[in-house]
């Protein structure tokens, strides 16, 4: 079920706040049962069979936080064997629903196998989910939050419906707390509704706009010219962000409205001046898990060089693994793995320049990431060096044409909006104005509805919404 459907803003969205709010008002352990149960039917309207692979991941994860709790500070060597049990099983998880296929296939290549390699349907989200699941056992491990003892309250950590299946990926130690204790109030519910509505014009306004140009210059490599290769290579940039970003803030808005106050998943990346900045400003919580679970337990940057190399080239190999099984992914965090540690060893990542200087940063960070997404969104490696040589010049229909002419006017709009809404300035507006002034609040107000017609209007027109970040 997608939060920009109809089938969610008209139905289970109002059932789900009618009954927690009216109903169950008064009863918090009432509550939570209720939003377990009703995050496990939103997981399984489209696929009910792969609920049963969420239901084994919580209870085994419950079950390996209660171990873990019981042995900790008292046998280190249990202790241990608990948490290499419980990352097995959840990278197994992983491995078999989403990885199998492929690594089966390389085997065939590689020896020449006569084996029909079985083709496995990826659940949706399970990259998500298998990662909150794991971050439960750990912090309860780290001490950054209670065990629990009933199963529904992992349940519902895990389970959730706003983060369940596309992010952000939310540590427990985030909300502990809040699975018994949150407080929910009408400023929050207000402004976690205003989030939800400005996700949703993101990705449905935004996002789904840009997509089918993006298609268009991605299924058809051999027919464009290097204007048209730019022009579809910028439209998947703004896609991805505005896909992925609105629909981060549909989901913190949808925890807010519950009482839950998830971390932030995007920061203006594309305003960023260096690649180690993007990435600290790109997908935060996935980082952030990178970065807790396995950078530093490797021993971080507080390292020799060899050894911060190899950690770096462990985190973005596994950043790659994770987005998908096909080698393009693969590639594409290797790339970030050399441009990162290229960073780290020439200080660039914490350079300061001057406006100029500034500049070319900007320039030179945003080639690499609009050339990474080109990586990102192709098919097979072999598109993706296609499409780039047709970006540069090579075996392209030439500089131009009337085409990509045509479809920078009709676009020229969303580009407007695009670039001003992957900038702070809005943000910079608010803080510089006092926009608590009655005037102010109207016009939001205002604008918020307007905002809302317009994307339910969309979602209502058209059938075309895609999502990239369900593949994960």
């Amino acid at each position: 079920m997608l939060f920009s459907s109809t089938t969610f803003i008209l139905y289970f969205l109002p059932v789900c706040i009618i009954v927690y709010y009216g109903i169950l008002k008064k009863f918090r352990t009432a509550q939570n049962v209720f939003l377990t149960f009703a995050s496990l039917f939103f997981y399984a309207w489209g696929e009910p069979k792969f609920v049963l692979i969420m239901l084994l991941s919580i209870i085994m994860n419950w079950a390996f936080g209660l171990l873990v709790n019981k042995y900790k500070g008292k046998n280190k060597i249990t202790t241990r064997l608990v948490i290499a049990a419980t990352i097995v099983f959840n990278l197994s998880i992983l491995f078999v629903f989403k990885y199998l296929t492929f690594t089966g296939n390389i085997f065939v290549n590689l020896f020449n196998l006569s084996v029909d390699v079985p083709k496995i349907t990826l659940p949706i989200g399970i990259s998500f989910f298998t990662f909150q699941a794991m971050s439960y056992v750990l912090d309860v491990y780290r001490d950054n939050g209670e065990a629990q003892k009933n199963p529904l309250n992992v349940g519902l950590y895990i389970a959730f419906f706003p983060q369940l299946i596309a992010g952000p990926i939310v540590r427990y130690e985030t909300v502990a707390h809040e699975i018994k204790h949150r407080k929910e109030t009408v400023d929050d519910f207000f402004d976690g509704f205003t989030r939800f509505i400005i996700g949703m014009a993101k990705k449905v306004l935004l996002a789904n706009s840009f997509s089918v140009f993006a298609d268009a210059a991605f299924n058809n490599i051999d027919g464009l010219s290097v204007a048209g290769s730019w022009f579809g290579a910028i439209c998947y940039t703004f896609q991805i962000f505005f896909d992925f970003g609105g629909y981060s803030d549909m989901a913190i808005g949808l925890g807010k409205m519950f009482g839950f106050h998830f971390l932030e998943n995007f920061n203006y990346p594309y305003i960023s001046l260096s690649i180690s900045e993007f990435w600290r400003r790109w997908h935060i919580s996935l980082g952030t898990w990178f970065r807790d679970y396995l950078y530093f337990p490797l021993g971080g940057s507080r390292v020799k060089k060899p050894r911060l190399i190899f950690n770096l080239f462990v985190v973005w190999f596994a950043t790659g693994v994770w987005h998908g099984a096909n080698w393009t992914f693969i590639i594409w965090g290797l790339m970030y793995f050399v441009l990162l540690v290229a960073e780290k060893l020439t200080g660039l990542d914490k350079r300061k320049s001057k406006p100029l200087g500034n500049v070319f940063r900007w320039i030179y960070t945003m080639l690499f990431v609009v050339l990474g997404w080109v990586i990102f969104r192709a098919d097979s490696l072999t598109d993706a060096w296609q499409y780039i040589g047709v970006m540069f010049g090579v075996n392209s229909n030439g500089l131009g044409d009337a085409v990509v002419l045509r479809d920078i006017v009709n676009t020229w709009i969303y580009l407007l909006f695009a670039i001003l809404f992957s900038t702070p300035i809005v943000l910079k507006i608010k803080e510089k104005w006092n926009l608590e002034k009655p005037v102010f609040q109207i016009f939001k107000c205002v604008a918020v509805v307007l905002l809302f017609v317009l994307s339910f209007a969309s979602v209502t027109s058209s059938s075309h919404n895609p999502f990239i970040y369900f593949n994960f």
